[in-house]
């Protein structure tokens, strides 16, 4: 027994009165030195002979680990166990534990010794650890709409006292139900380090608006809460409703490929169907969609499509094909003769209502042929249309006709010379023969415009000719003559005619002088006479008055009255 020992012995021996106080807390971090104050840090009494730290086993019985008297500089350790290299004690008599360990969570107790008291100050110490971060394990990808589907599991690991977890969605706390949420939490503790692992398991039946859903862990410790987020997930969920879509921009036209799309409204969309086609069904995987190639008239009608794992998730719509046939009576060349008629039939068979235009050499034109003229040929286009669909028949007319002359002229070219021009209309083009006496023929041109017809020859006229102009086709032929003088005797009959004008001239004017001198001398008298009866009265006895008896009392008696 040590002095220090048989000192308290005498102590308690002489009646020394022992005070044990109240129990004090003490928070240490796992790892970290645990600072126990002695007397919660009061000084020590005036009279202090030594200080002891002890400690209670986890048998129940005591344990010595230092001691610190007064008159000595260093402080003996009494232990003997794991505490022999770890505790130490600093001026203020408390004891200090190096790199704290969940077993250290026991009472010490500083006792105290005095010359007047012996006082004890228990201290309970309790050892926390901070959790690692917060992980996260088992995270889903996706998530099951109304199937309660795993959300992930988080893991606090190696803390005391166990961390524990709570679930929000959308910042606001998740209950367990055990149907829709489903909570599952565990807890291990390392034997080695009486650490503990804690575990929180979320499954979540989801619906179409959790799409955009954030789930959180929220970890909850005596030292720190910690969070971790999870999501948003992708909801999965299967088809409620199937469409049928035509992917046609306009009217279906016969011969046209047509393209079927079949749509689930599920996510992940559905990528196999089956496609109703007429009686058959075809399975598409990985597509959509199912194209008819070349369609007919006899293709509308209704078309399906299902899923290819639910056949009663399907969907119809109906399909029209437009058409539109055209037949046209004439076609192709049409010969006709100049007065005949022409009867132009149309039948068409469409699947609506079709409208009919005529054009003839690009222009718009109403046909109707009662009497053909050369007017009438040319290429006629029947264009018959509706919604998506359009078709052309022609037919070229070619107007006949016997040829006609339609004027025989003669021009003087020069002066030894004349043109004599023949013109006339045809179809087929004619033959033009001149029939001339005695001379030469100078030139000869032909002019052609659609079914007329211009044939100039020229000729020299030595005496008086007698020109016939002949035209003639495989319909019949037509002759015109004309008279043509020669050049001497027409300058002759130019120069009388000339002579004959000069005459005619002079007598006009001889004429119109006479007359203007009459026409004086007649206005000349007309003033004469006026100005005599001026002077002598309006009336005289023994004319014959022209006016009524009444008018010459009233003249007479203003006579007298003067």
């Amino acid at each position: 027994m040590d002095s220090a020992a048989y000192l308290l012995l005498a102590l308690v021996s002489a009646g020394t009165l022992l005070q044990v106080w109240g129990t004090d807390n003490v928070t240490a971090l796992y790892g970290e030195v645990i600072v126990i104050p002695c007397n919660g840090g009061v000084p020590a009494p005036q009279d202090l002979m030594f200080i002891k730290w002890k400690y209670e086993k986890d048998d129940g019985t005591g344990g010595d680990l230092l001691i610190k008297q007064v008159n000595s500089a260093q402080a003996t350790v009494q232990a003997t166990d794991q505490y022999a290299q770890r505790v130490s004690i600093d001026a203020n008599f408390s004891l200090l534990i190096s790199q704290a360990t969940l077993k250290d969570q026991k009472t010490f107790t500083c006792m105290v010794v005095s010359v007047s008291n012996l006082n004890e100050y228990p201290v309970s110490v309790l050892v926390y650890k901070i959790p690692s971060s917060v992980q996260i394990m088992d995270k889903s990808n996706i998530l099951q709409k109304d199937k309660p589907t795993m959300v992930g599991t988080c893991v606090a690991a190696n803390a005391n006292p166990a961390a524990t977890f709570t679930w929000k969605k959308n910042g606001k706390p998740l209950l367990a139900d055990g149907k829709a949420v489903v909570i599952s939490s565990s807890i291990k503790l390392d034997p080695a380090t009486g650490l503990s692992t804690t575990s929180s398991s979320l499954q979540y039946a989801a619906s179409k608006e959790d799409m955009a859903a954030v789930f959180v862990c929220v970890s909850t410790h005596k030292l720190t809460n910690q969070e971790k987020e999870l999501g948003p997930f992708p909801i999965y969920y299967p088809s409620e409703k199937v469409s049928l879509e035509i992917m046609s921009k306009g009217p279906i036209v016969e011969g046209d490929n047509v393209t079927l799309k079949c749509h689930g409204d599920g996510n992940p969309p559905p990528s196999s169907f089956f496609f109703h086609i007429k009686g058959q069904k075809m399975l598409v995987v990985n597509s959509d969609n199912y194209t008819l190639t070349n369609i007919s008239r006899e293709a509308g009608g209704e078309y399906k499509c299902s899923l290819a794992d639910n056949e009663k998730m399907e969907a119809s719509q109906s399909i029209a094909v437009s058409y539109l046939d055209l037949s046209l009576t004439p076609s192709g060349k049409v010969v006709k003769a100049v007065g005949d008629s022409l009867s132009v039939k149309i039948e068409k068979n469409a699947s609506g209502d079709p409208k009919v235009s005529w054009t003839k050499n690009g222009k718009a034109v109403k046909v109707q042929f009662s009497k053909l003229t050369y007017a009438d040929a040319g290429v006629y286009v029947c264009e018959v249309s509706m919604t998506g669909l359009t078709r052309h028949q022609s037919f070229e007319l070619v107007v006949e006709g016997k040829p006609m002359i339609t004027s025989l002229t003669k021009d003087r070219a020069d002066d030894n010379s004349k043109v004599l021009t023949c013109e006339a209309e045809s179809v087929p083009e004619p033959n033009f023969q001149w029939s001339v006496n005695s001379t030469d023929v100078k030139e000869q041109s032909i002019y052609n415009n659609s079914n007329k017809f211009t044939h100039k020859i020229t000729v020299i006229p030595t005496a008086n000719l007698t020109v016939t102009c002949r035209v003639s086709n495989k319909l019949g032929e037509d002759t015109k003559t004309i008279n043509v003088f020669s050049v001497n005797k027409e300058n002759k009959q130019e120069e009388r005619g000339s002579q004959e004008d000069s005459e005619d001239q002079a007598k006009l004017i001889v004429g119109v002088v006479v007359g203007l001198l009459i026409a004086a001398a007649i206005v000349g008298l007309i003033y004469w006479l006026y100005m005599k009866n001026s002077r002598q009265g309006s009336w005289k006895t023994g004319e014959k008055e022209l006016g009524t008896s009444e008018e010459s009392t009233k003249l007479e008696d203003n006579n007298h009255t003067v």
